[in-house]
């Protein structure tokens, strides 16, 4: 029965809220469905997970919202600009703590980005639990250059889309002149572009957005089966990571839906997932590197 833990918390002024805002955009959570009124405006931003949790005895936490993540460092890098940007270097070390070990296991730090708001960020010391480890990619941009592809057929939706994945990849730490912007008449057209761009070598990795609807023929079948297959060969081809944004949906309804208005915004996730597999290659890359430096 139960659905999901939201948690409130009152921002005291209109420049509280928006630096709270602006705070938890650049770590890139995922953004909720805001709102605003005459009076009052609320954003939400979601995780993965969510906890309720009750404590007794002698533990003391540092604050009384703590966010769990997988790469703690980055996470402090991103938060330490952010403070730079928004506060003096003398209020900079006063409102973050050094990284260290807990009692539980675990590393963490805490930052107060707003007065009397604090946020304690935190790993697991073995996050794996002795499982094998596993090599996967991080969703920090810097440096990254993207090209999104988009249809214009369907602009409805495909707009959406672009503005989702736009979203992603600035919160992320991409600057706005490393995003080049190609647009192609429908989603038929999206893997001739991405091959096109691929093989210039000049991004590291292509964000394909487009829309096809059902309709009352086999078109729709034939158009997705040749798209998704052309973005693929482009992919393995060039060895550029293309993702996947292209919505196959039987209804007008169901593509608003997945363009932001019920189940995300799957051009942002479509952004998110290019971030991580170019981040993944470049690991990839390095271990190579790494083991033919040792071999040597």
């Amino acid at each position: 029965m139960i659905k999901g833990i939201t948690w409130i918390r009152p921002a005291r002024s209109a420049e509280e809220f928006d630096a709270l805002e602006s705070f938890f955009s650049v770590l890139g959570f995922e953004p909720g469905k805001g709102w605003d009124d005459e009076i009052n405006r609320g954003r939400p931003f979601l995780a993965p997970l969510g906890n309720l949790e009750f404590v007794h005895g002698t533990i003391r936490a540092t604050a009384d919202t703590l966010i769990e993540v997988t790469a703690l460092d980055d996470v402090r890098r991103v938060v330490e600009h952010w403070l730079t940007k928004h506060l003096t270097a003398s209020e900079v070390t006063k409102r973050i703590t050094a990284t260290e070990d807990t009692h539980w296991k675990s590393r963490a730090f805490t930052v107060e980005p707003v007065q009397g708001i604090k946020f304690a960020f935190w790993e697991w010391l073995d996050p794996l639990k002795g499982k094998p480890a596993a090599l996967d990619g991080d969703l920090v941009a810097n440096g990254m250059k993207f090209a999104i592809i988009v249809a214009r057929w369907n602009a409805v939706i495909t707009e959406r889309l672009l503005q989702g994945a736009l979203d992603c990849l600035h919160r992320s730490g991409v600057r706005k002149g490393d995003i080049e912007l190609l647009r192609v008449p429908g989603s038929w057209e999206i893997p001739a572009a991405a091959r096109a761009i691929a093989e210039t070598k000049r991004v590291d990795g292509i964000v394909t957005l487009g829309c096809l609807l059902r309709g009352e023929t086999d078109h729709f079948e034939a158009i997705y089966n040749e798209v998704a297959r052309g973005i693929g060969q482009s992919q393995q081809e060039t060895g550029v990571p293309h993702s996947f944004g292209v919505l196959t949906c039987d209804t007008l309804e169901q593509a608003l839906d997945r363009a932001g208005l019920k189940a995300g915004n799957k051009g942002f996730e479509a952004a998110a997932a290019a971030i991580e597999m170019v981040s993944l290659k470049r690991k990839i890359s390095s271990d190579e590197s790494a083991g033919q430096e040792a071999s040597q």
